[in-house]
């Protein structure tokens, strides 16, 4: 428990008044209701103090103290509102406004008459104007920058109050704004004074949200406009869950700011601040459609799509609807219950998730249900739940504060996952050491104390190497391995023939360089362990974990602050999903589906007979898809909500072709995707912002989203079209809104809801699903509290962001320690594909593309498709940056931009696969791994030349 700070004893205007240590005269002069004016000062960042409006008196000292940095002493006797502090104040903001013209900017502020945003407001506040002879010494107006396709700078209104340069350089660590010039001439520069466009500038957007005045602003909301409605939300975009609030006007999100939650403190990314038009965006399905009779399924569609009108017809949602479940039925009554599989969502709500695969197990009759996180984490969470009894991250991202070293592996998290960056950035400030483990040497490596590039498909030879030297050093923590954890001699044994000096070749890290980083993790007090998808998409990815889950329990770095084991998730809800039960082998809460008291337990509590076997993955849902007629297992029908495997899978013109063999296929989506052109029935279906439900971050937050939109057009809500669908499928389903029958009346002002659409009653039958790990949970406190950590046993529980303090939840309680050797990547560069292939996502853009592409900032930002190599590779293939270049793999080929990258390994090239007109996903090699299921993404055979 955090302790109690002691209290202070000081006076306050000629009243008693206290303080807590180390609090400044600012804050505890706000919490005894005296307000102070202050410009330089917001929370979140270094108090600065030079804006000089927040000056107070101090008896027994000669000049005014800035309130905001000087704190409270016992005894201390302050005067915030005599006459002498007061006129002090009102000069201070009688000369800034004096510097800015009368027609000013503001943001988020109905009231034109303040034009200066909270400039205004103090002035107007304190009844402060300027004189006439102040105006006519106005200073010359610098020309407006326009540049940047998110924001507008307007240095007009600028004050050089410095939170912008705060903002980016201390809390965000971008080091793009900065001052120049001196006295008179200074001024807020970016870079080397360059336009704001031309910048390094990543558009995270903290400049804006810091900036006190209007002077940078979101281009979609400047100047003095009203907004009809603010929305507290979460963020859809990557696995951080940071918590933002959406600004509507006319029923558009102009605006977004960054909330004050646990996993941002305020802090956003490019996507989560300006990514949300896409559920404007004039490409959404607003009613449903039927293929039409007697047009094939054609994949180019998938690539090269033609006028929809041509594919489709539009239908009612009762003829749809009963399109949708008539051919599942039928498939079902004519191949048996396992002809049918369906993919859910990751980037959906919980309460979605727990009912889709409900909807699968008792209305198809199978286990055949899947999601993304096969696709990303698969391997990561089979290792866990083998090591460690739980798929879920020991520690918060936000840990790393507490952290003495921390080691990044696999993942590029400045672009995937940036605001859990910037904590980590953070901590490198203040002096945390960072280990960067990875092929490419990406943005995070400039706040790195080591960066270990090594050989791409080498991880486990890097890792039983520093695992070699902490063995044979006798540096592990033999405590916490005798109390904790078996099969440390078998590992022992097995780490013998993988010395530094063996495993140098064959990683490409000198051995002197993992020496010294195995002593550092070992003897740091705390050390932290961050992975993503270059660690988990391998075909030797749960070796990569196991190996990690080694690294931990071997020297006692587990169950402590600042230590521990982090998958990052990459989607909203991977971990939500997973947890309420997404996965084949799987009931809710990691219950096996072959476990015989498992399964009685699901068939009283739905009250329906279940499958007692594990069902397909995704890939092999695909693979089974294109069997033979006469094969029993082969998958004939599907269901997909919001899953776009036609751009996310491996070897897309095997996955594709799958989705058009299939009998029927129903598409659940937002837009027309590459999955919904090989669709027979396509489900318009709700945008994020459109939808209230709760979602799981990675840090194992359970968090409250909220409806800020209605849905476009006939556009439905997920879990109303998911309870129609089970209903014509035969289950008797009520749950308890009736608001789920129809959508709400947008003329009659804020329409969203706490629990639309029976989200309450989905999320509470979820919860006891769950066998106790949210039993603490209950829906009203999530809409009263937002966000609660599980596992939360009891009402009172405030939540366990550290878990495995004392053991971990294996039968016995203790590690399982798992041997690894190498095993090499499935497919090798040879003279015909000489290159090997690295895919991923970019800061830009989010997963298959579908809702970033469609957003106006982010497309402008990165519209095309890149490939990024690095300058000795261009230069051996004579190959320029920027030119046109092809990239073929033995199942396809793309053409696209060459990048120069000298961070990208020489003999690799990286490529996004968020571009149609590029899938990345057309090259990769589908082979899986045995035991998470999960696809080889991270490695294949390619060849690149010259596009003639």
């Amino acid at each position: 428990m955090t302790p109690a700070l002691a209290c202070i004893a000081f006076e306050l205007d000629g009243q008693p008044a206290t303080a807590f240590e180390g609090e400044t005269i600012l804050k505890a002069a706000e919490r005894h209701g005296v307000q102070i004016p202050r410009l330089c000062f917001t929370d979140g960042l270094r108090a600065d103090g030079n804006c000089r409006a927040c000056v107070v008196e101090v008896d027994g000292e000669r000049t005014l103290a800035p309130s905001c940095c000087r704190a409270v002493q016992p005894g201390m006797k302050v005067r915030a509102a005599s006459e002498r502090a007061r006129r002090a104040q009102d000069m201070v903001l009688e000369l800034l406004l004096a510097e800015l013209p009368a027609a000013g900017f503001k943001w988020l502020d109905d009231d034109a008459t303040q034009p200066h945003g909270e400039l205004s407001q103090w002035a107007s506040q304190r009844k402060v104007g300027v004189r006439q002879q102040l105006q006519n010494l106005q200073r010359p107006r610098p020309t407006p920058d326009l540049s940047h396709p998110a924001m507008a700078v307007n240095l007009d209104a600028c004050i050089q109050c410095t939170r912008c340069v705060r903002a980016c350089r201390e809390a965000q660590v971008n080091d793009v704004i900065g001052l120049a010039g001196r006295g008179a001439e200074a001024r807020i520069v970016f870079d080397l004074d360059d336009a704001m466009g031309a910048s390094s500038c990543v558009a995270c957007g903290e400049c804006v949200q810091a900036c006190p005045t209007g002077a940078l602003m979101p281009k979609t909301h400047i100047g003095p406009q009203r907004v009809d409605r603010s929305v507290d939300s979460v963020c859809p975009f990557c696995g951080v869950g940071c918590q933002i609030t959406y600004h509507v006007r006319d029923e558009k999100i102009v605006s977004v700011s960054g909330r004050n939650g646990p996993a941002n403190a305020g802090r956003l990314c490019v996507k989560g601040r300006f990514g949300f038009d896409y559920a404007a965006s004039p490409d959404r399905l607003t009613r449903p459609l039927i293929r039409i009779a007697g047009v094939p399924k054609d994949p180019a569609h998938c690539q090269q799509p033609p006028d929809w009108r041509t594919v489709f017809r539009e239908a009612s949602w009762d003829e749809a609807l009963d399109a949708a479940a008539g051919g599942l039925r039928a498939l079902k009554s004519r191949h048996g219950p396992r002809a049918l599989a369906g993919f859910g969502s990751a980037k959906g709500t919980n309460e979605e998730a727990y009912l889709f695969q409900k909807l699968v197990r008792t209305g198809f009759g199978s286990n055949n249900v899947d999601h993304c996180t096969r696709l990303c984490h698969a391997s990561s969470v089979a290792a866990l739940l083998e090591g460690v009894g739980s798929g879920a991250v020991s520690n918060p991202v936000r840990d790393v504060e507490h952290a003495e070293l921390i080691l990044v592996i696999g993942a590029n998290p400045t672009a995937n996952h940036p605001v859990a960056a910037s904590w980590m950035k953070n901590a490198a400030r203040r002096g945390t050491r960072i280990v960067l483990a990875d092929p490419r040497a990406t943005d995070i490596a400039r706040h790195c104390w080591r960066v270990l590039q090594f050989r791409p498909g080498s991880d486990v030879a890097l890792l039983n190497a520093l695992l070699h030297v902490i063995v044979t050093e006798g540096l592990g923590n033999e405590s916490f391995l005798r109390q904790r954890a078996d099969h440390f001699a078998a590992l022992a044994a097995n780490v013998q023939g993988y010395s530094p000096e063996a495993m140098a070749p064959i990683c490409g890290i000198p051995a002197e360089t993992l020496r010294e980083v195995a002593r550092a993790y070992a003897t740091a007090r705390s050390a932290m362990i961050l992975w993503g998808m270059g660690v988990s998409q391998h075909v030797h990815g749960t070796d990569n974990a196991r190996c990690l889950i080694a690294l931990a329990t071997c020297t006692g770095q587990l169950g402590r602050p600042g230590t521990g084991l982090h998958p990052l998730r990459g989607q909203n809800n991977v971990q939500g999903a997973s947890d309420a039960g997404l996965i084949p082998m799987m009931y809710p809460n990691y219950q096996r589906v072959d476990s015989p008291d498992a399964r009685t337990w699901f068939e009283d509590f739905w009250g329906q007979p279940l499958d007692p076997e594990p069902g397909y993955t995704v890939v092999e849902i695909m693979r089974q898809a294109l069997a033979a007629d006469d094969d029993p297992h082969k998958v004939r029908g599907m269901y997909i909500m919001g899953e776009n495997p036609a751009m996310s899978d491996p070897d897309l013109n095997h996955t594709r072709h799958a989705l058009a063999s299939l009998s029927h296929l129903v598409v659940q989506d937002i837009f027309l995707t590459e999955t919904a052109w090989l669709a027979d029935v396509v489900l318009p279906a709700s945008a994020w912002p459109e939808k209230t439900g709760s979602v799981s971050n990675t840090d194992r937050m359970v968090q409250l989203g909220r409806q800020a939109l209605a849905p476009p057009g006939e556009a439905r809500a997920d879990l109303w079209i998911i309870q129609q669908l089970a209903q014509r499928l035969g289950l008797p389903w009520n749950y308890e809104n009736d608001s789920c029958s129809r959508l709400p009346d947008k003329r009659q002002g804020p329409f969203f809801l706490e629990e639309p659409h029976g989200v309450a009653a989905v999320y509470e039958e979820m919860r006891r699903a769950m066998h106790g790990a949210i039993a603490g949970i209950g829906w009203d406190r999530l809409v009263r509290e937002s966000s609660v950590t599980y596992p939360c046993l009891s009402e009172d529980d405030p939540g366990q962001p550290i878990v495995f303090t004392e053991r971990v939840p294996t039968p016995n309680g203790r590690v399982q320690l798992v041997p690894a050797d190498i095993i090499a990547p499935d497919e090798r560069p040879d003279a015909d594909y000489p290159m090997v292939l690295i895919t991923g996502r970019q800061l830009e853009h989010w997963h298959t593309g579908a809702m970033t592409r469609r957003a106006v900032v982010l497309d402008a930002l990165e519209p095309a498709p890149t490939v990024s190599m690095h300058g000795d590779d261009l230069a051996r293939l004579g190959l320029v940056a920027g030119e046109l270049v092809r990239v073929s793999s033995r199942r396809g080929r793309v053409c696209l931009t060459a990048r120069r990258d000298d961070g990208t390994p020489v003999g690799g090239v990286f490529i996004p696969f968020a571009f149609r007109e590029a899938a990345a996903n057309l090259l990769t090699n589908a082979a899986l791994d045995p035991f998470g299921k999960i696809p080889e993404f991270k490695y294949c055979a390619v060849r690149v030349e010259p596009l003639a």
